[in-house]
């Protein structure tokens, strides 16, 4: 990761979606960080410099939204992007509600992430 890209933290307790992504990502021109836990997260030393977020839904200790309104909390206000196996109007309401910027199906097909996080960067 170098100073100059735009650095991407990315938060799912699956070991081989947080390196795909990572993968996909940089392929972009992307600086990735991995947190395999919200907890990891609120703690991560570049969470300051992260121009977006992108978050597993189902996570054992903290779900997405947990992650978000803890981040918020902090004083953050980067995108965020929750990326689910199982998208619903309710969880949708639950983002909109806490301020994310979009959910996304899995499996995550072409560039839709990669698109998805250039259009909240650059909304933000």
């Amino acid at each position: 990761m170098t100073a100059e890209k735009t650095l991407v933290l990315v938060v799912d307790d699956d070991e081989a979606v947080r390196e795909s992504l990572k993968f996909s990502l940089e392929l972009e021109g992307l600086g990735v960080g991995l947190c395999k836990a919200g907890e990891e997260l609120v703690e991560h030393p570049h969470l300051p410099v992260a121009k977006c977020l992108v978050l597993d839904f189902k996570m054992p200790e903290m779900d997405g939204i947990a992650v978000i309104e803890a981040v918020r909390a902090l004083g953050f206000a980067m995108p965020a992007i929750i990326i689910t196996g199982h998208s619903t109007a309710v969880l949708r309401q639950r983002a909109a509600d806490v301020g994310a910027h979009a959910v996304l199906q899995k499996p995550l097909i072409g560039t839709i992430l990669f698109d998805c996080i250039r259009q909240a960067i650059h909304v933000h």
